[in-house]
């Protein structure tokens, strides 16, 4: 089968950002699929005019750089968009399809997906990574009735457009049928990549060796986005509270976003920044294996707002299948699965000094800490795994397509009885 994969910020292994997009279109390659994926090159500094092609692992990539990052201004980001939408619509017109898939956010990349597929006759799957407009209205961050109303109808045109839809949190899959009742959906969350993060115990020695504020200490990380919705500083805040509890403890914090200079000035402002608080950006998605692998525990955070419980955050899945502990602060499907499998904690949402007070109550618990590694590894195998997941997000194409194929023979065969 020949699929047009649209994904505005997709990524590779050697680039810094989640990597669903690469596994997922490498495993359609190794079983015989062929995938072209429609993507913008954000580098820094880099602006190339036209398409550039290049080959990931037998997936045929198409970069057009469109600069974007989380710095940019409300207004400059919805052009970021309605840029690749359109560059995006003209390079999938062009592609042969058995099948059309677009991820989002944003959501504008269902435009392309939409008239490529109608162009080709094909079927269009839609797949949500979170839930629009609903979230952006709760935080406060889309205001205007009338582009909430534009977001409004741009979600609907997704679905109503969409063979299926993929939807990455059984939250958001009740999200889209209430908008748009009796669509067909699938929930596939993010997933554990076990091979790419099983390290080596020297590997691991080594760098709490060569990072000589780590050594033997225990080590809470982050990583990930640090945009408006983690709320990041809310760790910083925990970690000065530590300093009180267990002064030994460290904090690392990579990623990259729109609040990392705030994060960074906040940390320095409690005087923990290079004592007990570190920062390091934009770590390539290969050199995390050894990260996690050196946490005591890791982390996911989101601001108080309830849309933003039903989020699949690519760290929450890196950390079981590192083995690793994670500790969050937010309710939802996550929540209720770490309580019930002992995989983690559940923080306060807004309480950093009883997070804090609960993370030292168990970074040094040694049994407790073996048995919530044991119960990640066991969630990464049974529930999360990439080949696991894999399975299922083929499925829901081939479904995809072999209803469309049943549906252009009955239009067909619709067609030539009129003619009779």
């Amino acid at each position: 089968m020949r699929i047009v994969y649209i994904h505005q910020y997709y990524c590779n292994p050697q680039m810094t950002g989640g990597i669903r997009s690469y596994e997922q279109a490498r495993r359609l390659v190794a079983r015989g699929h062929e995938v072209h994926v429609i993507t913008t090159d954000i580098t820094p500094g880099k602006r190339s005019l036209g398409w550039r092609r290049t080959d990931d692992d037998g997936v045929n990539v198409h970069w057009f750089s469109v600069p974007y990052s989380n710095n940019m201004s409300f207004t400059r980001r919805l052009r970021a968009f309605g840029e690749f939408m359109a560059l995006a619509t003209a390079r999938a017109a062009k592609l042969k399809a058995d099948l059309v898939f677009a991820t989002s956010t944003p959501l504008t990349v269902a435009v392309p997906g939409v008239i490529a597929a109608k162009l080709r006759r094909v079927p269009f799957v839609f797949e949500v990574r979170d839930l629009w407009p609903e979230v952006p209205i709760e935080m406060g961050a889309l205001r205007n009735p009338v582009l909430r109303r534009l977001a409004g109808a741009l979600a609907n045109f997704a679905y109503r457009n969409a063979e299926e839809v993929v939807a990455l949190s059984p939250g958001m899959a009740a999200g889209v049928t209430a908008r748009r009742p009796g669509t067909r959906t699938t929930v596939i969350p993010n997933a554990a990549d076990l091979d790419l993060f099983a390290v080596e115990p020297a590997a691991v020695q080594r760098f709490r060796a060569e990072n000589r504020w780590l050594g033997d200490r225990p080590l809470v990380v982050y990583t990930g986005a640090l945009g408006a919705v983690n709320g990041v500083g809310y760790l910083v805040r925990a970690a000065r509270r530590m300093r009180e509890l267990d002064p030994e403890v460290q904090f690392l914090i990579v990623g990259h976003g729109k609040e990392w200079e705030d994060t960074r000035r906040l940390a320095t402002g409690y005087g923990l920044l290079d004592r007990s608080v570190h920062m390091w950006e934009k770590v390539p998605k290969a050199d995390l294996p050894v990260i996690l692998g050196a946490a005591t525990m890791s982390t996911s955070f989101v601001r108080p707002i309830r849309a933003l419980w039903e989020n699949s955050a690519n760290k929450f899945f890196d950390a079981l299948a590192a083995s690793r502990p994670i500790a969050i602060n937010y309710g939802g499907w996550q929540s209720d699965l770490l309580r019930e499998t002992g995989a983690g904690l559940v923080l306060h949402p807004e309480d950093t000094d009883a997070a804090a007070a609960q993370l030292a109550g168990h970074l040094r618990d040694e049994t407790w800490l073996q048995q919530a590694r044991t119960a990640a590894h066991t969630l990464a195998v049974e529930q999360f795994s990439r080949d696991l997941l894999f399975d299922r997000f083929e499925s829901v194409l081939n479904r995809a397509a072999a209803s469309g194929r049943r549906g252009r023979r009955t239009a067909t065969r619709a067609a030539l009885s009129e003619q009779s």
